[in-house]
């Protein structure tokens, strides 16, 4: 891991220079670059690859890009640039399907309920897309219910996690004897088990709201990105394209 391979070198400048944007332009890099929910205005098609290199703060791009050059430089040293490119990328792609599906679940879910409360629906879009919510709604509906309409109208997705989580994924299937830590728990895992226990750690937070690593994490989206990268990595493996380069 001692040489930045290109496509890993490549993919660090461009969030960087997102990142250095970001702080210099503020909500208009937010508004025009992050993933919003298709039904939001402020939804562009372009957003699905963009907010790849979206980040929320420091912390948050430093820790995403650490792995992209931890676990990515050996990926792509057995594959070649194109297809690391191409395996990032999807699995940042399928992130983004599964992160938006399970936002389109939510919604829906909560506009029902608002509805069999006997709210209305022209008035309801009114309201979120000012931005706001009706405080009559909080003793309507679940408060549970609530956030998640709210939360997947109006919280756009930034960051590489998607991406990262596939790159993992495939790491793990790769050298699944590799040793990992995390730094509150500096215990030596096999990555075939680190790995695993980490995205299953993401679907518990996801589906209960519960999260040991803090709110606003799009978990689903984390999830949506290992399955594709564990897809990725299976086809490839069945049909013997796993060390094969694509230089």
């Amino acid at each position: 891991m001692g040489r930045i391979t290109d496509a890993v070198k490549h993919l660090l400048i461009i969030n960087v220079l997102f990142f250095i944007a970001t702080q210099l332009l503020g909500d208009q890099m937010y508004d025009l670059f992050s993933l919003w929910f298709p039904k939001n205005e402020h939804f562009q098609l372009w957003q699905i690859v963009t907010h790849m290199f979206m980040h929320g703060g420091f912390m948050h791009i430093l820790f995403n890009m650490y792995a992209l050059w931890a676990f990515g430089t050996p990926l792509e040293q057995i594959w070649g640039r194109n297809k690391f490119f191409f395996f990032y990328f999807s699995a940042g792609l399928g992130a983004a399907l599964i992160h938006t599906l399970v936002n389109y679940y939510y919604f829906n879910e909560g506009m029902q309920a608002l509805l069999n409360a006997g709210f209305n629906q022209a008035n309801i879009m009114d309201i979120i897309s000012q931005g706001k919510f009706d405080t009559a709604w909080q003793n309507a509906i679940p408060q549970s219910t609530l956030q998640n309409f709210l939360g997947a109208y109006m919280t756009p997705a930034v960051g590489a996690s998607g991406a990262i989580y596939g790159v993992l994924v495939a790491f793990g299937m790769m050298f699944p004897n590799a040793e990992l830590m995390l730094i509150f728990l500096p215990i030596p895992i096999k990555a075939k088990y680190f790995i695993p226990g980490l995205i299953l750690l993401d679907l518990f937070s996801g589906v209960t709201g519960f999260s040991v690593f803090g709110g606003g994490i799009a978990h689903f989206a984390h999830v949506g990105g290992a399955i594709f990268g564990f897809i990725m990595m299976w086809y490839w493996k069945r049909n013997q394209f796993k060390n094969n380069r694509w230089d």
